[in-house]
């Protein structure tokens, strides 16, 4: 397509992020959403290097020794996966067995596998197929490995919110989507196979979006209150619109839980976090709402949510 490698499937992905990363710029610059969407639009920026490049080269008369190529493109997968699985950390409060699977130690290991399992046997060897065998065996292995952890951290079939039912479903799919690239890659140059996969788990993560601003958007009422309040506190006029001033969308989502009367112990239960982080939170939820402690917050946001 166009003179390039680039498969018609990969470039309509590339436009179809292109679209959502703009539609996601234009709330967050001109909608003055300003919920943590900065994650949200560096993950659909990688996505578009990610189709791009992957996309387009390798090219004959690129610049500069043909490995080059590979390793910008093998690169940038790398810095999505590794940044999907930071966002889903970040954002949801996921942690998989910190000690081994922090993102500082995922991070470490992809690139060091990379080097000593990639670029050197292709030096060696000068064949790129046998160097990608190497690389993606072990590294497969690791993944699913992480996708296990990663599903049994997050599964419970008992969780009565469906809510964050979904929110983990997409998240699995995401993360089972990552798992997946090392063996598509040692398949071969499937374009159309490779690119769906991984285009997938960007999907994934806008429905979550999308499904999170649903859910506060059927709350807003509720929630309005809080920010109403926060307004006129800081002698801003109230607007009929939906703005959550300094909350993230986290506390936001620990703050409808308290006011519909959740203890701690619950909420960690249906966000698969850990009570603590929980009361974390919710410590940052009364400062901001200026007040003292859980009993303030719930008399003083229950009773105008009453009125």
């Amino acid at each position: 397509m166009f003179g390039t490698p680039i498969h018609w499937t990969t470039f309509f992905y590339l436009l179809i992020d292109t679209f959502i990363v703009s539609l996601a710029y234009y709330y967050h610059s001109f909608k003055r959403i300003r919920s943590n969407h900065f994650r949200f639009l560096k993950l659909g920026l990688l996505f578009i290097a990610y189709n791009a490049t992957g996309g387009f080269l390798p090219i004959e008369n690129f610049p500069g020794p043909f490995i080059i190529q590979y390793v910008i493109t093998y690169g940038i997968a790398i810095a999505l996966c590794i940044y999907i699985v930071y966002y889903l950390y970040k954002e949801y409060d996921i942690v998989v067995i910190n000690l081994h699977f922090s993102i500082r130690n995922l991070a470490i290991l992809a690139i060091s596998s990379f080097i000593v399992l990639f670029l050197i046997p292709y030096f060696l060897t000068h064949s790129l197929n046998w160097a990608r065998f190497l690389f993606t065996i072990p590294i497969s292995i690791i993944a699913f490995v992480f996708l296990w952890f990663f599903y049994k951290r997050i599964s419970n079939l008992e969780n009565p919110n469906r809510f964050f039912l979904r929110r983990n479903k997409f998240s699995i799919l995401s993360v089972s989507c990552i798992a997946l690239l090392p063996i598509l890659t040692v398949i071969g140059d499937y374009q159309w196979l490779t690119f769906t996969v991984m285009n997938l788990a960007f999907y994934a993560i806008t429905a979550i979006e999308t499904d999170r601003y649903l859910y506060l958007l059927e709350n807003k009422s509720k929630m309005h209150k809080i920010f109403d309040w926060n307004k006129k506190q800081n002698e801003y006029p109230a607007k009929d619109s939906m703005v959550y001033e300094n909350l993230t969308k986290r506390e936001i989502e620990v703050a409808l839980s308290i006011l519909s009367d959740q203890t701690y112990k619950e909420i960690s239960k249906d966000l698969y976090i850990a009570e603590s982080t929980v009361s974390k939170h919710a410590s940052n939820i009364y400062k901001k709402t200026g007040v003292k402690n859980r009993r303030k917050f719930l008399y003083r946001f229950r009773k105008k949510f009453k009125k």
